[in-house]
């Protein structure tokens, strides 16, 4: 086998144009690493901010972008016993996904759900690991609960309004189209609310408010997701389509016992993200093979058509998971 393999890298910060092919060497797998021969690679909001210039890799994380991949394990490293050569597998990446070839923990990989091609199971990783720990793990989702997720039409979204539903949850959830809304009732969602038309705040006070706000755009949203708490209510901040900053009145978190957190994936340690996964393998994936979850999907592009993926996801124009098809 040849030492080089094809991998998109940003040539400089900047427009989509700027992920150009490129020759790298085969990353060789360290102690506890697999060496994962790609076959779909999904695209993420962050690799967009990573692309622009907006979001530095960890230091010790490929300079290319890609957090999640479905295909097979290639090579393994020191001390790997979970997984072996030729296993089909999906994993969260600490980047590196744009490529033919990239390098992950072995903790990190989780086998291909029953029934599910490598195309759907490229898209899993990235949502399912910030959806599970988000929503469930640090956000306490129980059965019963009004649940509100904003962007549902994202792969976020999409993920997040199925597993609420098929656990119990009543969910609401906002999108930018009539056509977007149509798509999330249909995944499970009890409302789905055109933010163009409607205000999220006067539908979720008039159901008694929400007890859990999975909320990505901040900004404004964030006071407004306030007022659309019930009393004990939480809200869970996983990124900032609208910037970081806001005023707010913590008289209401005190009176109302609020709760606001938040987290973002990628800095996380091995270890944490391990024990994500399987808390993943062993709540969620029966789901998955069980065929009462599943990916939603967009598109689908060439590795080398990385440029149109991103203007695809920048359009916001769609519904679910992009992925790019490696080999």
């Amino acid at each position: 086998m040849s030492h080089m393999m094809r991998a998109m890298e940003i040539s400089q910060p900047g427009p989509a144009d700027v992920l150009t092919l490129a020759e790298r060497p085969i990353p060789q797998p360290g102690p506890g690493e697999v060496l994962l021969k790609i076959a779909y690679a999904g695209v993420n909001r962050p690799d967009v901010l990573q692309r622009a210039g907006l979001y530095a890799p960890p230091a010790n994380a490929s300079d290319l972008p890609g957090l999640e991949a479905s295909g097979t394990i290639a090579a393994v490293g020191a001390g790997v016993s979970d997984w072996a050569e030729g296993d089909e597998v999906c994993a969260l990446l600490p980047g590196g996904g744009y490529a033919e070839y990239a390098l992950t923990p072995a903790a990190h990989c989780l086998p291909v759900p029953r029934g599910m091609g490598l195309r759907e199971a490229a898209c899993l990783p990235e949502t399912f690991f910030t959806v599970w720990s988000n929503v469930f793990q640090r956000g306490g989702l129980k059965a019963g609960e009004r649940f509100l997720v904003h962007g549902g039409s994202s792969g976020i979204g999409t993920t997040a309004i199925q597993l609420a539903n098929t656990l119990g949850a009543r969910v609401f959830t906002t999108a930018g189209s009539d056509e977007k809304c149509a798509a999330c009732v249909t995944l499970g969602a009890e409302k789905a609310i055109n933010y163009h038309a409607e205000d999220f705040v006067d539908v979720l006070r008039a159901e008694g408010g929400a007890d859990l706000i999975l909320d990505m755009v901040g900004g404004d949203y964030i006071k407004r997701n306030v007022k659309a708490l019930a009393d004990d209510g939480r809200l869970v901040q996983i990124a900032f389509l609208q910037g970081p900053q806001t005023e707010l009145n913590f008289a209401q978190v005190m009176m109302r016992r609020l709760t606001i957190t938040g987290s973002t994936l990628r800095p996380q340690s091995d270890l944490a993200k391990a024990r994500i996964a399987e808390s993943l393998a062993e709540q969620v994936w029966p789901l998955l093979d069980a065929g009462r979850v599943a990916p939603v999907m967009d598109s689908e592009f060439a590795l080398e058509d990385a440029v149109a993926a991103h203007q695809r996801m920048e359009s916001s124009g769609h519904i679910g998971k992009i992925v790019m098809k490696v080999s």
